[in-house]
């Protein structure tokens, strides 16, 4: 597939010679500025998520809610990024009440579980016995692995419709895509660091996270498959140069 632009179209050209009609490109983060905006959507893209942040934070405090509540973050600044909703207080209210209640519930007790068996098994490890230093090394992957693949989870767009396939999902992108879980794990550490550091970012710190995950998600998933058919509504296809001089002739 060629593209081809002009100032501010797109044409793309597959192989079999069909050139696609010219679509507007997509406008810059200053071209999008309203009149009289100061900050632009990049820096209102940026209020957006430490206002998730603080959400997530909120509605993390009774714990067994946190899977729920990432997964909320990780909707909204989803849909913030691709499709330009807004991402207020009550859009992120509206989505965290469409989590399944009791779903979201055995899922942050099933993740309080192996945070503390994990924690009980480094106590044990570090209590002087015979390969503790190889049981630690193992039991710090597993977590590492545990981590990514549950950051992934609860970035599923499909998460609402079934958890276990969700799962299984994140577990298969994270094995299929090594560079992006190595991201998310990066992401992890310095949110980690960076409340280690300054206690006061604890509340923005979920919101840096979730976006994080997101953009990696995303970047798995925007790219466009080379000549996939139009969809329905779209342009018809125009013939190509080539095309045309092939039948003049």
């Amino acid at each position: 597939m060629r593209t081809t632009g002009t100032t501010g179209t797109t044409a793309a050209t597959c192989a079999s010679g069909t050139t696609y009609a010219a679509l507007p490109a997509p406008a810059s983060a200053d071209a999008r500025r309203e009149p009289g905006e100061i900050f632009g959507a990049r820096f209102t893209l940026f209020a957006d998520m430490l206002a998730v942040g603080v959400a997530t934070t909120v509605a993390s405090l009774p714990l067994v809610t946190a899977p729920a509540a990432m997964a909320a973050a990780c909707t909204v600044l989803r849909e913030s990024v691709r499709d330009d909703r807004p991402a207020g207080f009550g859009r992120y209210v509206d989505e965290l009440r469409a989590q399944t209640v009791a779903r979201s519930v055995a899922a942050g007790l099933a993740v309080i579980a192996a945070a503390v068996l994990l924690g009980f098994d480094l106590l044990l490890a570090g209590a002087g016995l015979p390969g503790a230093r190889a049981v630690s090394c193992v039991l710090a992957a597993v977590a590492a692995a545990g981590l990514v693949v549950g950051l992934r989870a609860v970035s599923d767009p499909e998460l609402s419709r079934g958890r276990r396939a969700a799962f299984l999902r994140a577990a298969h992108r994270a094995g299929a895509d090594l560079p992006g879980s190595l991201l998310v794990l990066v992401a992890a550490g310095v949110c980690a660091v960076l409340v280690w550091m300054l206690p006061l970012l604890a509340v923005l710190a979920p919101g840096a996270l979730a976006f994080a995950v997101t953009a990696v998600e995303l970047r798995r998933g925007a790219a466009p498959r080379p000549c996939d058919p139009a969809p329905a509504g779209s342009p018809e296809p125009l013939p190509s140069r080539s095309r045309g001089k092939d039948e003049s002739r």
